[in-house]
């Protein structure tokens, strides 16, 4: 996709942001404890390598990504440190991830096995690491039981190929305020860490919301995630235990102000017509961009004051009313501080009935990632 440059509207990312949530963090943390910052899905939209490197500034020794290709975009950009694929990638590209010394996690004896199988085969100069995943109650990714993990670390040590680097999990409900489930979790994962033989170089089950809140998670790296990008990550349902700082700001600018009558349909559909005569503002971004249809009926923020979005948000832009005429080119704010008045990410998620994370990965490669320290 082609990045829209020659509009107003811009996602503004503060790395200096990222790096003090990251040092937050890691004050937090007991001694020995490894910070993985998690850069997938091109950094929850805030951009990959620009957010990787905040994270390392803050302190973070190591990545995690959900796929190989986002493991190699940080590698071909200059990045040494660990780097963590949480999800399965296909057996037939483990020699790449062993190539490009990229740490992979494997939770099936079939996938496990083919690994294997195909390493041994090829000319490979590198051990692949291995983490395993572990189902402890996620549902997703993952062995079930002790019997398949000791035989998982068999024909791990029976490979020359591999090399068994970490056992995770994943929690289920880490940020919720009722913590039984989790509690289930935990013992669980711990029941299979009593049997196995031995500990590998990384035990990890806390990502974000385990970090926060939940001390007695086990483990010697925490995977942080949608905290270093000053989300929190329950939403609503527990305050963070030191401030977290939002690093994405969303702001675009007026392209045309009218005065229209009473009477006057709004956008597709004439879904909003006017009651009496109103200044209506129209303001470059749309569906195409990840500000979505829903939002109709949310408000922007136009020098301080809440601007109700108005008629349908179309595929490019959308129309506001506002409450007097401003100068064309008047800056809009869509996520983030206007004069003392906030929209937060978290205030959009409420809007659209859904979650800040998917607001923050919903943000299109059209709209270009600007990055201030």
């Amino acid at each position: 996709m082609v990045v829209a440059t020659y509009r107003p509207t811009r996602a503004i990312v503060h790395t200096q942001a990222i790096q003090e949530n990251v040092e937050n963090e890691r004050r937090r943390l007991a001694e020995g404890t490894e910070l993985f910052a998690v850069v997938k899905a091109n950094g929850y939209g805030h951009g990959a390598l620009e957010t990787a490197q905040a994270a390392l500034a803050g302190g973070a020794t190591g990545f995690c990504v959900a796929t190989l290709d986002e493991a190699i975009e940080l590698r071909e950009a200059g990045f040494t440190e660990p780097i963590l694929v949480m999800s399965f990638i296909e057996p037939c590209y483990s020699a790449l991830a062993a190539a490009h010394d990229i740490a992979i996690a494997i939770g099936t004896k079939e996938g496990l096995r083919e690994t294997v199988a195909l390493l041994a085969a090829g000319n490979v100069a590198n051990q692949l690491k291995i983490h395993l995943a572990i189902d402890t109650g996620m549902g997703r990714i993952g062995f079930c039981s002790l019997a398949e993990v000791l035989e998982a670390i068999q024909l791990i040590d029976h490979s020359e190929n591999l090399l068994w680097e970490g056992l995770f999990t994943h929690f289920a409900t880490a940020d919720q305020a009722d913590d039984r489930y989790w509690q289930q979790q935990l013992e669980r994962f711990k029941e299979i860490l009593a049997g196995l033989p031995r500990e590998p170089r990384y035990v990890h089950t806390s990502n974000s919301a385990t970090a926060l809140w939940h001390e007695a998670g086990i483990g010697n790296m925490v995977r942080y995630g949608v905290s270093m990008y000053g989300l929190n990550p329950s939403g609503h349902a527990l305050p963070a235990p030191y401030p977290l700082k939002p690093a994405l700001e969303l702001v675009s600018a007026l392209m045309q102000v009218k005065h229209l009558p009473e009477g006057a349909g709004i956008g597709y559909g004439k879904t909003y017509v006017t009651s009496t005569t109103e200044w209506i503002g129209t303001v470059p971004i749309g569906y195409a961009d990840g500000w979505l249809r829903n939002m109709q009926g949310f408000h922007l923020l136009v020098e301080g004051e809440r601007c109700e979005i108005v008629g349908r948000v179309c595929m490019d832009q959308l129309m506001i009313r506002l409450p007097r005429a401003f100068p064309v080119g008047t800056k809009v704010t869509l996520i983030g501080e206007n004069q003392q008045e906030i929209i937060s990410m978290q205030d959009v998620a409420d809007q659209l009935v859904t979650i800040h994370y998917e607001v923050a990965c919903t943000l299109s490669a059209r709209v270009p990632r600007i990055y201030q320290k």
